[in-house]
């Protein structure tokens, strides 16, 4: 028996990457589409939970027999529909996460307006934004999901092992671009658990228990991944 579930309510250009993430991620994930095409899609990939509903009738919503454990994601490619349909979302199912995608601060206030819980803005960058992205698993596959799309690019954090060929290496002179990837920022033990972006301009030596966050495409990062994880030789 499910107990709960992820209603993704879009599966555009948006929504199918973030769908392929989410399950990928362990989550049960229900597709509901407006679109005809987009709906079948949605099938043929997989997703034998969709429902092709008028996203903006709230009968056809009820229907949908949304439970409080279900986690509501908009993710509509039409930014008023996806606005309207938060609202209504919020409106239907008061106790329910929900979450919405935005990709200007406009939409993203008329999102938290609207009811969202969260609000992924997909063009903002900033360390506190990162760290709690890195808290949160759904909010970390939303953002994952798009960059992969759109951007051909994700971000992955790694913890430095006691044996990690990273482990006492000083942050800013290694040459993280000889892998093809980006150094965004870390977390340093020493330091607390604040995330310290990369751009900070503080050198710290990486201990075993830090957390890094790099950027690149996925076949670089996991790459990257086996690399760093090699034991270190012993004299």
């Amino acid at each position: 028996m499910i107990d709960s579930r992820v209603f993704l309510f879009g599966y555009g250009n948006h929504g199918k990457p973030i769908a392929r993430g989410l399950s990928e991620d362990g989550f049960y994930v229900v597709i509901v589409e407006s679109d005809e095409k987009n709906s079948q899609q949605a099938k043929e990939d997989g997703f034998e939970e969709t429902y092709l509903v008028d996203v903006t009738n709230d009968e056809h919503l009820i229907k949908l027999n949304i439970t409080p454990k279900d986690q509501l994601v908009c993710v509509m490619d039409d930014e008023h529909l996806n606005v309207f349909l938060t609202l209504s979302l919020r409106s239907l199912f008061e106790t329910c996460t929900l979450l919405s995608i935005s990709d200007s601060i406009h939409t993203t206030q008329k999102l938290k307006m609207a009811g969202a819980d969260k609000v992924i803005d997909l063009y903002e960058v900033s360390a506190n934004r990162i760290h709690s992205i890195l808290k949160r698993p759904v909010t970390t596959k939303l953002l994952e999901g798009f960059v992969g799309d759109r951007r051909e690019i994700s971000f992955k954090e790694f913890v430095i092992s006691e044996d990690s060929l990273l482990r006492g290496v000083m942050s800013d002179e290694y040459r993280f671009e000889q892998h093809g990837v980006l150094l965004v920022g870390m977390i340093d033990q020493e330091l607390g658990n604040n995330f310290i972006f990369a751009t900070a301009g503080v050198n710290h030596k990486l201990d075993a228990g830090d957390m890094i966050v790099c950027l690149g495409s996925e076949e670089n990062l996991n790459a990257f991944e086996n690399f760093i994880t090699q034991t270190k030789k012993r004299g």
